[in-house]
């Protein structure tokens, strides 16, 4: 393996999104779903990307469109989806964004992609609010693999939690709205507000 492995591109998208009350993938920001966006944005920078869904989403018509990696474990939330992409493609490095970040943008990948350090288990943004990492837009590396199966058959599902644990390399956080993300109906109709367009 390389010092810097290719990187492939993964949209966190198996979420069940209730607190939301409808697929989070679906809604529209600026013209485009959710999903269509965060894949537009990270194939700038990676010749192949996927998104990930739970084994009951394979066939649904908006997922459908692209390449799926599923996931092999269930009830762990994101580390299932980053776990699955490590097993299809080993010898790659995952740039792992979240399906619902409508404020993500180039320049904020572009500063993840020159900072990454491939020596470390993963390289992230430092959370503005609270200086943890934000382990859903961030560069993970084939060798946090093992460790992180480990993390998660010990018990804890946690990304966040693994990469604190793990000495993450963590870069400041220019703009810090562009990690916000979207839980919430009102979660969404803030972001719309800031630029998103009319509701769906």
């Amino acid at each position: 393996m390389s010092a810097e492995a290719p990187l492939a591109g993964l949209v966190l998208a198996g979420g069940r999104s209730e607190r939301m009350q409808r697929d989070k993938a679906a809604l529209t920001f600026a013209g485009e779903t959710q999903l269509a966006r965060a894949l537009g944005l990270i194939g700038r920078y990676c010749a192949r990307c996927f998104v990930s869904v739970r084994p009951d989403q394979q066939a649904e018509a908006l997922r459908a469109r692209w390449p799926q990696i599923v996931d092999r474990l269930a009830d762990v939330g994101p580390a299932a989806g980053i776990l699955a992409a490590q097993q299809a493609l080993p010898d790659h490095a995952w740039l792992v964004v979240a399906v619902d970040l409508p404020l993500l943008d180039a320049g904020t990948l572009e500063r993840l992609i020159a900072a990454r350090d491939p020596r470390a288990p993963a390289t992230a943004y430092r959370s503005a609010a609270d200086g943890l990492p934000e382990p859903l837009c961030a560069i993970w590396e084939p060798a946090s693999h093992a460790a992180l199966a480990a993390f998660v058959a010990a018990g804890t599902s946690c990304p966040r939690k693994f990469l604190l644990r793990h000495h993450a390399h963590l870069v400041a956080l220019a703009a810090p709205a562009a990690l916000d993300n979207v839980n919430t109906p009102a979660d969404y109709a803030l972001a719309l507000g800031r630029g998103g367009g009319a509701p769906s």
